[in-house]
């Protein structure tokens, strides 16, 4: 049997793929930059950064994403010297086939964190079932909001997601709302909680980290304010790395 101790983890993985390089000339024939590749550094993306993340912060934690995950490729081409992104190349986003919640077992976890990127791995009834059958989902989605979220614990979007999603957002859906806003902090209902200021070397799995702070401070005091600190000190962190990193 599962502990009631371990967090589990349902969403859609990849390959993040960092390309270091140089670049010091345009192309002749077009007014392109040329890079020059230097070094490569791949993580494990999405979903599996999530988890990762949750394991690194000491909690166990299981997962359920798409077996294919490793072809899955979001490739990234960028200078060395000023973490420039030159060019996002996104490889097999239409080939995550969807996932069969029935199957998935929900009873014995602390905390579910539904780590949704919309690429076809869960629908919105397949998020509301999860929600449904337990007390205690994190959701992270780039969907539109709605009813559909109505059983989901908390909701963890940033700010660009949220100004997409508020014309559908009613007060019983706000007060569920996490938003992060970047260097401003993290909105919960009224407040915002502050982070401090530091040089950002990259944004990207931030969110991840967050995510994955948020759960494994809640799922320890039940505190969703002392959570958001938490995780906003978290993903502060990895924001000065390079690259996709754990906290």
């Amino acid at each position: 049997m599962v502990s009631k101790k371990r967090i589990l983890v349902i969403g859609e993985s990849c390959r993040d793929v960092f390309h270091y390089g140089e670049s010091d000339r345009l192309a002749p024939e077009a007014p392109a930059p040329i890079f020059t590749p230097v070094m490569v550094r791949e993580n494990c993306g999405m979903a599996l950064n999530v988890q990762k993340n949750i394991q690194a912060l000491g909690h166990s934690c299981d997962i359920v994403t798409n077996s294919n995950w490793r072809e899955i490729v979001k490739s990234r081409y960028i200078h060395l010297n000023t973490n420039q992104m030159f060019l996002r190349i996104d490889e097999g986003d239409n080939e995550i086939a969807r996932l069969n919640v029935k199957e998935v077992e929900l009873k014995n976890y602390s905390a579910v964190v539904v780590s949704d990127y919309c690429k076809g791995f869960m629908n919105k009834e397949d998020i509301a079932h999860i929600a449904e059958l337990h007390p205690c989902v994190f959701l992270d989605t780039k969907k539109i909001l709605g009813p559909w979220t109505q059983d989901v614990k908390y909701i963890k979007i940033n700010f660009h997601e949220y100004q997409r999603s508020k014309e559908f957002v009613d007060r019983k859906i706000f007060d569920k709302l996490v938003v992060t806003r970047g260097p401003t902090g993290t909105q919960y209902k009224d407040e915002i909680y502050p982070v401090d200021k530091v040089e950002i070397k990259d944004t990207a799995g931030a969110g991840d980290t967050f995510l994955a702070a948020l759960a494994v401070e809640y799922s320890k005091s039940k505190d969703i304010e002392k959570s958001i600190i938490f995780a906003n000190d978290c993903a502060t962190r990895v924001v000065q790395k390079r690259g996709v990193t754990i906290v």
